[in-house]
């Protein structure tokens, strides 16, 4: 059974930094894609970033100010200049998929229990 964990979420104020990790096990085959995804109470969860077939994506609310990156079976979000509208729970996602990656839920069969980002004003 893949696994895949998140870490390092927590609080901090506007404008602050935050790094968060996931890590993937009984993960046999590569390559593959991963994302990371956010939800906030109320709304739909939505792709931020991606990384996979050689390629990055990110969602126009986040580009620029975040960075996926992925070392091995890590996966890791460098989240900058944070904005209150980015308070959610952010989710890791995997796919065994050597396409390029996508910011859709569909594109992934795996996914983490997240960890919770509350960036106050």
């Amino acid at each position: 059974q893949v696994q895949l964990v998140e870490s390092g979420g927590g609080s901090v104020q506007a404008g602050g930094s935050l790094r968060i990790s996931c890590v993937v096990s009984r993960f046999n085959m590569s390559p593959f894609r991963m994302g990371w995804f956010r939800q906030s109470p109320g709304k739909e969860r939505e792709g931020i970033a991606c990384i996979g077939g050689g390629s990055t994506s990110y969602a126009d609310s986040v580009r620029g100010r975040f960075t996926i990156s992925r070392v091995d079976k890590s996966l890791f979000l460098q989240m900058k200049n944070l904005k209150p509208e980015d308070t959610a729970m952010y989710f890791c996602a995997a796919d065994h998929s050597i396409l390029q990656c996508g910011l859709r839920r569909v594109d992934y069969q795996f996914w983490g229990q997240g960890t919770q980002v509350t960036v106050s004003s």
